[in-house]
């Protein structure tokens, strides 16, 4: 299910690790920078035979003053590589319960050259946002929280943040 608008707090950062599965992100070109023609910026965490994964299409953002060389452009190539190698049985079984627990959720997106991401503005049950009080804001505890977006009683809520950001003594 969707969630309400996520919880806003004034002087604080909002950071994500996880998200659940239907997210979609946005890739966004630094300044100097534009999206290639053609470069869909959006993502999406769907779930897949190996659990849940980012569906990426090709972005690339490109150099405004130098738009005729291909030369800095780098393209996002999906390299899927198991976390562990190791051919003992103990390993295994570990890696087989942290992947039950992450089926339903995506990780950090792949870092895109001159781009920048910026958290989604809907938001499904089960994501977790973290609040970091930004530098100078930090003076009364506690700084940082999270809260979670979860169902009760058939009503999607987020989890109250029990934080204030201030620089007052």
């Amino acid at each position: 299910g969707k969630c309400p608008q996520a919880p806003i707090t004034e002087f604080a950062d909002v950071t994500a690790e996880r998200y659940p599965l239907q997210t979609k992100l946005y890739y966004k070109c630094d300044p100097g920078y534009r999206r290639e023609a053609g470069a869909y910026e959006g993502i999406q965490c769907q779930s897949k035979q190996q659990g849940a994964v980012w569906n990426y299409r090709q972005f690339k953002c490109i150099d405004e003053k130098n738009l005729s060389s291909t030369a800095t452009v780098m393209e996002l190539k999906i390299i899927h590589k198991p976390e562990r190698e190791s051919r003992s049985p103990a390993p295994q079984k570990q890696e087989a319960i942290s992947e039950s627990k992450q089926k339903d959720f995506c990780g950090p997106p792949k870092t895109v050259p001159h781009a920048s991401i910026s958290l989604p503005q809907e938001h499904y049950v089960g994501q977790v946002l973290h609040f970091k009080c930004q530098t100078g804001y930090d003076k009364r505890p506690p700084t940082f929280g999270n809260s979670t977006c979860k169902e009760e009683n058939g009503k999607i809520i987020w989890t109250p943040l029990d934080m204030r950001c201030t620089n007052d003594s």
